[in-house]
């Protein structure tokens, strides 16, 4: 009896990790990894926002390990997204803050020290693009192009003042490769048509090579704009939303069905390898526009948890067990390492970035005082150009929001709402801590920002 025991429960762990997956190839998997703007840290359906409906992200969610202390690496936008590409702290790699088109007003000159992901991926026989929001660069040197990617239709540019005209302070940063392109519609379906008809290209006619694809979205950043229809259903179903809510469930359930049209193709147009699948944000929601981050503190600028904890999940055929929930420290630099350990290519060693291939096999796995430093650097007249930081050190977390403000020591495992200031009453480890900053701080400044 003990042995028709032991062989049924084989039999249903087994079918566990295969659940909407291929059998594991030997071939080289391809890789999707999409990065929306500004996504509170509860603004989807499977994350316990009542007044939001995303079926796409939620049923991805449930086929994944879903990361439950995925932190962005800044509380902004463009630092976060050199971490992804790097495996870096952004202050590493030139991006301390945000890039914007005035000089006098950007915060940062994309500069990585190693190989980026796709450099890594593309010498490795893949073929790597980027679809959507760049935000790294506006010059010639700065274009996804020239970090690795082979191909590149998108936005070069920060946020859109508009998702119709794709427009930023007058410039037109739409791109084709390097060309510049009108491209009409709102920004989300254009960037959701891309892939699809991206992922359809690779997937019929070169799936001999394995891919991968950087898709970007802008949504849902500022202007909080989704188009008329979507926001009308969104009435029809909760005429008790206000304006300002109302108008971001809208453009978040209209970009969750884009990212569902997206993964659909993959099935539409299936190859013989395997896809691992990542999502995430670039940082926690922007409160004063509706954003809902749970019971965290704060929200998109701040180094509270609201800024910097951030949705995610991964997805691994034939290695991820569907549902799963990791409480492990992460961050958005450890997605680099990720990938290339679970693709087979060779680790860099001069990043800050760790592999989480042991979540996948473990999800309880933990890293012992694991260390993330959090830098951004910005102006205006609440900053002048000064910087803000925070450490993440096991649960204890110092903050520093802004110059004119002190630094704050937090238990997190005591305190995960941030209520309870400890640096007096620990000011020892407070002084430690400090230090880290201080030292982390003087590493970052050795790369040039402007």
């Amino acid at each position: 009896m003990k042995y028709q025991l032991a062989f049924l429960l084989f039999v249903l762990t087994t079918a566990c990790i295969a659940q909407d997956s291929h059998p594991e190839s030997e071939e080289p998997p391809n890789v999707l990894l999409v990065i929306v703007d500004d996504l509170g840290f509860a603004d989807l359906g499977c994350l316990g926002s009542i007044d939001l409906k995303t079926p796409s992200l939620d049923k991805l969610f449930e086929q994944s390990l879903q990361f439950q202390r995925l932190y962005a690496n800044c509380p902004v936008c463009s630092p976060t997204r050199a971490s992804v590409l790097t495996g870096c702290y952004p202050d590493r790699v030139g991006v301390p803050g945000v890039i914007r088109t005035h000089s006098e007003n950007s915060w940062g000159n994309f500069t990585p020290i190693a190989k980026t992901l796709p450099q890594h991926l593309a010498e490795n026989g893949y073929f790597t693009s980027a679809i959507g929001k760049w935000h790294l660069g506006l010059t010639p040197e700065d274009h996804p192009m020239n970090h690795g990617f082979q191909s590149f239709q998108g936005f070069l540019g920060d946020m859109m003042d508009d998702y119709y005209n794709h427009r930023r302070h007058g410039n037109n940063y739409m791109r084709e490769d390097h060309q510049v392109i009108e491209p009409k519609g709102h920004a989300s379906d254009l960037f959701s048509t891309w892939a699809c008809e991206w992922i359809k290209t690779r997937q019929t006619k070169y799936s001999e090579q394995p891919w991968f694809l950087y898709l970007a979205y802008n949504a849902p950043h500022t202007p909080i704009q989704p188009p008329t229809d979507w926001l009308k259903k969104v009435r029809e179903r909760q005429p008790e939303l206000n304006e300002k809510r109302a108008k971001l469930v809208a453009l978040i359930e209209h970009m969750d069905h884009g990212i569902g049209q997206v993964l659909d193709s993959l099935s539409q147009h299936p190859s013989s390898r395997d896809t691992i699948i990542i999502f995430t944000s670039d940082n926690g929601g922007q409160i004063d526009v509706g954003a809902n981050n749970g019971s965290l503190r704060d929200g998109k600028q701040s180094m509270y948890e609201g800024g910097l904890r951030i949705p995610g999940c991964i997805k691994v055929p034939g290695k991820t067990i569907p549902g799963t929930r990791s409480d492990a420290v992460c961050s958005t630099a450890d997605f680099l390492p990720t990938i290339l350990d679970l693709v087979g290519i060779e680790q860099e060693t001069n990043i800050d970035g760790l592999s989480l291939k042991p979540l996948l096999e473990d999800p309880q796995h933990r890293w012992n005082d694991r260390e993330i430093y959090f830098v951004r650097r910005e102006g205006g007249a609440r900053y002048a150009g000064l910087s803000i930081e925070a450490l993440l050190l096991g649960n204890m977390k110092i903050v520093h929001n802004l110059p004119t403000q002190k630094f704050e020591l937090y238990d997190l495992e005591q305190d995960p709402f941030e209520t309870n200031d400890l640096s007096q009453k620990r000011p020892k480890e407070f002084a430690q801590m400090i230090r880290r900053i201080q030292f982390h701080v003087q590493r970052g400044g050795q790369i040039p920002w402007q």
